[in-house]
């Protein structure tokens, strides 16, 4: 039999799951998925956001041997990378005869080049699952920074490094940056370093190494109180709010209604605790809200926790 032969397109993705937060995509998913470990196979046609990586072009691939198995994989493409929750060893073996993938940490910012990122697993010993293009870049949905200990004051600027890495674009020096929701200053932090001109807005302060950077200019204040005549143009509203969605939708649709402003970069926060029991439906609808405005991209960031994040970059 030719190897094509032994090719099954699926008409379907594979939503790779986030540790935690399994019963999150189930909710979107409703009943149409089947569940392989840690990864969900549906036919649905919605939006959807809680995973970490979707596989847009699976394949059921059946194969005889090990070196039959990677052939069918390079066929499809270069670079690729297992998502393994059984035949442990034998997915070893696959991926020792293909190309190596080099994972390493990331410096930011750069460019992340535009190269497909295959994944694959084995339902059994003689059956692949693989898609040759993901949704994300970084192998499982996950990049890896060269982390700096000693500048910022909380790891949650990892997102806004993230958030900026999957958009391809950051402020430019001198950019005017509008940042809701600043305290300590992670977000501030990252905007000073790129050279922007940063409005730091929260009712509780900056840390004082923050305030005292250049371009960074505090505003006890808060920020949804705020129209956006008051604040004036800006090339980039970033928001890490803690507050109920649809909160946060309703202002950011003044701010678009306004056209003050053109590059948006926001966590979604979930409210109550990771058991989806204990969040109002209309923080479940509201993402889907999100992904409706046009430009938009919603998803959930490798470094985010129980929240989402809205981009949207002209």
């Amino acid at each position: 039999m030719e190897l094509s032969e032994k090719m099954e397109k699926l008409p379907g993705r594979i939503f790779e799951t986030i540790p935690g937060f399994e019963d999150h995509l189930k909710k979107e998913l409703s009943e149409g998925f089947e569940s392989f470990g840690p990864l969900f196979y549906s036919e649905t046609k919605e939006k959807v956001f809680w995973h970490r990586n979707t596989w847009l072009s699976p394949v059921k691939i059946e194969f005889d041997s090990i070196n039959e198995a990677a052939r069918a994989l390079r066929s499809l493409g270069r670079n690729w990378h297992p998502n393994l929750f059984t035949q442990y060893r034998r997915g070893s073996l696959i991926e020792s005869k293909l190309p190596v993938l080099r994972i390493k940490k990331h410096s930011f910012p750069r460019i992340v080049p535009d190269v497909p990122m295959g994944a694959y697993t084995l339902l059994d010993a003689n059956t692949l699952l693989a898609s040759a293009n993901c949704s994300s870049p970084f192998p499982g949905g996950i990049i890896d920074f060269e982390e700096d200990k000693e500048g910022p004051p909380s790891r949650a600027y990892l997102k806004l490094w993230e958030a900026l890495t999957i958009a391809r674009k950051w402020p430019l020096p001198g950019e005017r940056c509008l940042d809701a929701g600043c305290s300590p200053g992670g977000w501030s932090w990252v905007l000073s370093n790129l050279g922007a001109e940063v409005i730091a807005v929260d009712r509780a302060p900056l840390e004082p190494k923050i305030a005292a950077m250049r371009g960074v200019n505090f505003l006890k204040h808060d920020a949804f109180t705020l129209s956006p005549n008051e604040i004036g143009r800006i090339d980039w509203l970033f928001c890490d709010v803690v507050c109920y969605p649809p909160r946060l939708l309703k202002w950011i649709e003044k701010w678009l209604e306004s056209g003050l402003c053109s590059n948006f970069i926001c966590s979604i926060k979930m409210q109550g605790g990771v058991d989806d029991s204990n969040i109002r439906e209309a923080d479940f609808d509201t993402p889907k809200l999100f992904a409706e405005i046009p430009g938009s991209t919603v998803l959930h960031l490798h470094h985010n926790k129980h929240e989402l994040c809205w981009i949207k970059v002209s």
